[in-house]
């Protein structure tokens, strides 16, 4: 598995903050009608119950704490998860990608972690998940150039590329992607990340010809 630390100052902040990773070899595609189908059902079954709500479940509720104690406003940058719930809760449904972020996004909302999928290819060297330095930023996928002063931030030897707000462009998963780090960001000490990281394997292996899989979950 490719080199992935945790910075001790993160660690000092967040005692319980945890990576949970899987890297595999995919195939990327259009996501098949029956996982949308799973998805769709899921969306259901959470919607009348925990997406209007999004803020207060449990996992989301924790990334939220970590933000703050980081420095950073969950208000105005909220993870991933919460956005997204909070976009179903508006009846505006979820953007379908491809079939590796359709899964990402589906494991998300029903974990409550936040999650990011990243193209091997275009990462370099070891991997470090810290407090973003003020001034860092970069372009996120379908938004701004986004402000990740304080963000919790995977950085490589090129920069930064992925935080539980919103990735880059830079290794974000394309048609062309073949190799992928998968990453589960959780501040509750990983308690439910390592059945998380089991079903993400069994659907990346049999909706997007997924193989030689590594998992890990980094303390």
């Amino acid at each position: 598995m490719v080199q992935i630390t945790i910075d001790p100052e993160l660690k000092t902040i967040c005692p319980q903050a945890v990576l949970g990773l899987l890297e595999c070899d995919v195939r990327v595609g259009q996501a098949d009608e029956e996982f949308l189908r799973l998805m769709d059902e899921k969306i259901a079954e959470l919607a009348e119950t925990e997406l209007s709500q999004a803020n207060k479940r449990e996992q989301i509720q924790l990334t939220r704490k970590g933000y703050k104690a980081l420095g950073k406003d969950p208000n105005r940058y909220r993870c991933s998860a919460e956005a997204m719930c909070r976009r179903i809760a508006k009846e505006r449904g979820l953007y379908v990608i491809n079939n590796v972020v359709d899964i990402n996004n589906y494991l998300s909302i029903k974990s409550g972690y936040s999650m990011g999928s990243y193209d091997l290819s275009h990462t370099s060297g070891e991997i470090v998940w810290k407090r973003a330095p003020e001034g860092t930023a970069y372009q996120g996928i379908g938004k701004n150039v986004l402000n990740l002063s304080f963000l919790p931030v995977l950085f490589d030897a090129e920069g930064a590329f992925g935080n539980p707000t919103s990735d880059s462009t830079r290794a974000m998963v394309t048609d062309t992607t073949e190799h992928i780090l998968l990453v589960f960001y959780c501040f509750d000490g990983g308690t439910a990340v390592r059945e998380m990281l089991a079903e993400a394997e069994d659907l990346l292996r049999k909706y997007a010809d997924g193989q030689y899989f590594e998992a890990a979950v980094l303390e």
